[in-house]
């Protein structure tokens, strides 16, 4: 299904007062969207730590089966919800209390995922700070893909090669993002404060002897590593099956250009249709414009805040994009051949 823009119009310096805001942002408030939702929050981690034990006993049931191997599919699935959590504690959406907020990330990512809280959360701020943007965005930084024409002429030897093909290679590549964010989250402690390192890290060694000793010592260890193997491969293709769709494609600010907060974040950011499946399955992230306009909302709460956005982006000018989800993968695999095709 083809996007949806809502009031297409170019970018405009003489709008990018912060009034093109303010009456949304106005709205929202008086709406109560921007009021915690623990209720939702007990239930849903409560679920998902139930969901977790659950799995794990059942991985205990099985025993000395390969199928037992087939339960990583569900592990990475539950893992994901857990990491959607750490998500909305990161924006500060869970507790009232910022330290509350930090204790609770620490303790579904650092602890259960082996995700550190702190890298994610400094990597993540910058990248709502400035989405798409060069330079200022981590998302969109140098690295093994390339998001510019220029990334991909400055990449040499495998990672040219990796370039080319990129398009192609993206999911295959996103089997490693789970291993990949564990060790970004050991290498971010060391230039971190003491405390950090001794909370951080203490933390990430507890959550790996304990997911080691769990799976080691439920199954025999060549299907203890498959397991693993499987989760940890399907939990970074599940992540970035969400994350991917929501500004690859999208509008990348040239150096000097200057938008305000409405179109920053509108701009740079699409919208994934679909039902209460697609809902569950993105964690409620499909709805991406509604999350960057107002990272501190509850995340149950994007999709009743949809239909104001929308509205307000329409009278206001801003191109609103919606597509669907298989559309938003093709978009964002279109610009990465886009970027690749010089070097092929």
């Amino acid at each position: 299904m083809p996007a949806t823009l809502h009031a297409p119009s170019r970018p405009s310096r003489q709008k990018e007062a912060g009034s093109e805001f303010a009456p949304l942002a106005r709205r929202v408030r008086e709406s109560g969207l921007l009021d915690r939702r623990r209720g939702y929050y007990a239930r849903a981690v409560g679920l998902n730590l139930a969901a977790t034990a659950a799995l794990w006993g059942a991985v205990a049931w099985t025993g000395d089966s390969w199928w037992t191997v087939l339960l990583g599919v569900p592990l990475a699935v539950v893992a994901a919800r857990t990491g959607f959590l750490g998500h909305d504690a990161g924006h500060r959406q869970i507790a009232r209390s910022a330290r509350a907020n930090r204790w609770l990330g620490l303790v579904l990512g650092n602890l259960l995922l082996g995700m550190g809280h702190g890298w994610w959360s400094d990597k993540h701020n910058r990248h709502h700070a400035n989405p798409n943007h060069v330079g200022k965005d981590p998302d969109v930084g140098e690295g093994v893909l390339a998001w510019t024409a220029e990334q991909a002429g400055r990449q040499r030897g495998v990672l040219r090669w990796v370039a080319r093909h990129q398009a192609v290679l993206f999911f295959p590549l996103l089997t490693l993002e789970g291993v990949n964010l564990k060790i970004g989250s050991v290498l971010f402690l060391r230039g971190r404060s003491r405390r950090d390192q001794v909370i951080e890290g203490g933390l990430l060694v507890a959550h790996a002897v304990g997911y080691l000793a769990l799976a080691l010592s439920l199954l025999p260890v060549e299907k203890a590593v498959a397991l693993m193997v499987v989760q940890h491969a399907l939990f970074g293709v599940h992540l970035g099956a969400v994350f991917a769709p929501n500004h690859k494609g999208m509008a990348m600010p040239e150096p000097g250009q200057r938008w305000g907060h409405l179109r920053r974040q509108v701009l740079t950011s699409r919208n994934v249709r679909g039902g209460p499946v697609t809902d569950w399955m993105m964690g409620g992230l499909n709805y991406q414009i509604e999350h960057h306009l107002f990272p501190g909302v509850p995340r149950c709460n994007l999709r009743k805040m949809q239909p104001m956005v929308r509205e307000h982006c329409a009278a206001a000018g801003v191109p609103y994009t919606e597509t669907g989800l298989v559309a938003s993968y093709r978009e964002a695999l279109g610009h990465m051949r886009e970027i690749g095709e010089p070097l092929r």
